[in-house]
């Protein structure tokens, strides 16, 4: 069994900015979306829908989350996702597990959902 991917839920104009934070942050690709009765955007990564945006309004921000603190993307790149974090204004924090050799940054997009991303083999 493995993860197919995560759903985020919220209204079309928050929905927006966590598109494009996936986008021009991260590097995932917006991609082909089957037709649903709600509006939304399946975005990719290695071709695959990894994140899957879906408008809603009967899903608000509140300061209760549940118990879910964050998912977490494997990829390359450290120094280019802080760059872009750095850029777009994104608080972050980054650690180095020496015992893995993995560098972990970990911010929230802008629908407040924890992201950690992890970088093998690297080290800031």
């Amino acid at each position: 069994m493995h993860i197919d991917h995560i759903n985020i839920s919220a209204p079309p104009d928050l929905l927006v900015k966590v598109r494009d934070f996936y986008c021009s942050v991260l590097g995932l690709a917006e991609g082909f979306r089957p037709k649903f009765s709600r509006g939304g955007y399946w975005l990719y990564a290695d071709g695959k829908p990894i994140i899957h945006l879906v408008e809603s309004h009967a899903h608000h921000w509140n300061d209760k989350q549940g118990f879910l603190d964050h998912f977490a993307l494997q990829s390359a790149g450290a120094a280019k996702l802080i760059e872009n974090l750095d850029k777009a204004g994104i608080e972050y924090r980054k650690s180095f597990l020496p015992e893995i050799a993995t560098t972990q940054v970990f911010c929230k997009d802008p629908a407040g959902t924890g992201v950690e991303i992890n970088f093998p083999n690297e080290s800031l």
